[in-house]
């Protein structure tokens, strides 16, 4: 696999990183130790898995989320699920380097980021959404926006992300992780995964994660390790191994710098033995989900991994695309299915920080 990098806009990687190695101090999570141009046509050539009928695939996606945007700027069927459509529809025009003000969807774009700023600045604490599925999506969107664009609302994107962190350090339980609501009571697996990843992504844009938050985070993934199989279940003493919550547990632990530990490695074994046996390509319950945490443990494992997976979903996501652009089976309608499809098809630009090894 050709590694893609970041465009020259990132704020926080290149220079902050050889100073903080040259001082001696731990660099961020998943922090990338240069930053080049964007992905021209010439370099796409380097990556023959990015086939002209993928990149069709994805620019009619994104046709499809431009043309279904609701007027006040989220994507959604259903104020549920608004906060976790918009943010991952924003995440989606960003794979692609599409940014809020920037290019032919930049007003779009804007009006997105928009509703997330006006979310937050609705709620008393900067909770966002209504779950902490939601809200850890949108907090991963602030910093990835955060990080990536420069736009006259930096101050405000900042400050939302800053309390959006909060809320997720303050819900943290005792054992470690999170569960639905914004208290610090019950926790599973799968919530939990979804504030690892925006915590990692804030770290990386430089905001305050005390590494107690991580390590308390680590300590409940693990615990959730099935050691017979190798995956991981929903709680420590509740439900068995499954593909989405192990594809998650398995990049959220790689994202805290746990690559070479007893539990990634089994869960590498677990999710390749799925890859073997080609179902989990065409079926399973939470299938985008599932499959967005798994590229990304593919992309953080390394070339011969993501070679090996990244072909099979490509061609199992343009088997499933609808013929106006969109992919429908998620919980959130076809706005999420698409934004998750896009997310995943799209692995091979490397523009975003998170998703890059």
């Amino acid at each position: 696999m050709t590694h893609k990098h970041v465009p020259a806009r990132l704020r926080w990687t290149g220079g902050l990183v050889v100073l903080l190695g040259t001082l001696g101090l731990a660099v961020p999570i998943g922090a990338q130790t240069d930053a080049a141009a964007p992905v021209s046509e010439d370099d796409l050539d380097e990556a023959p898995e990015l086939t002209e009928r993928t990149q069709t695939a994805i620019d009619r996606g994104l046709e499809y989320l431009a043309a279904t945007q609701n007027p006040n700027g989220s994507w959604s069927r259903e104020d549920q699920y608004a906060v976790a459509d918009t943010a991952l529809g924003l995440m989606a025009f960003m794979v692609k380097a599409h940014f809020p003000g920037e290019g032919p969807y930049g007003d779009k774009l804007t009006k997105a980021l928009d509703f997330l700023l006006t979310e937050s600045k609705a709620s008393a604490d900067g909770y966002l959404g209504t779950s902490m599925y939601a809200h850890g999506l949108a907090t991963l969107a602030l910093s990835e926006v955060w990080g990536m664009s420069d736009t006259d609302k930096d101050d405000d994107v900042l400050e939302a992300l800053r309390k959006a962190v909060m809320v997720i350090r303050r819900s943290q339980n005792l054992l470690g992780g999170w569960r639905y609501d914004p208290t610090p009571e019950d926790a599973d697996l799968s919530v939990t995964v979804t504030q690892v990843v925006a915590l990692a992504s804030a770290r990386q844009a430089g905001v305050v994660v005390p590494d107690v938050t991580i390590d308390k985070a680590i300590e409940y993934a693990t615990s959730c390790w099935h050691q017979e199989s190798g995956g991981f279940k929903y709680q420590p003493h509740h439900g068995g191994p499954q593909f989405p919550r192990s594809a998650g547990a398995t990049y959220a632990l790689q994202l805290c710098g746990r690559r070479d530990a007893e539990q990634v490695k089994a869960g590498m074994r677990y999710l390749n033995e799925l890859r073997d046996q080609n179902r989990v390509f065409f079926e399973g319950n939470h299938f985008f989900y599932g499959h967005y945490y798994g590229i990304q443990a593919m992309v953080q494992a390394g070339d011969q991994h993501y070679e090996a997976w990244y072909p099979r979903i490509r061609d199992a996501l343009l088997g499933k695309q609808a013929p106006d652009g969109s992919w429908s089976g998620g919980r959130g309608g076809r706005p999420q299915s698409t934004a998750m499809a896009l997310i995943v098809l799209g692995t091979p630009y490397r523009y975003i920080p998170i998703y890059q090894r």
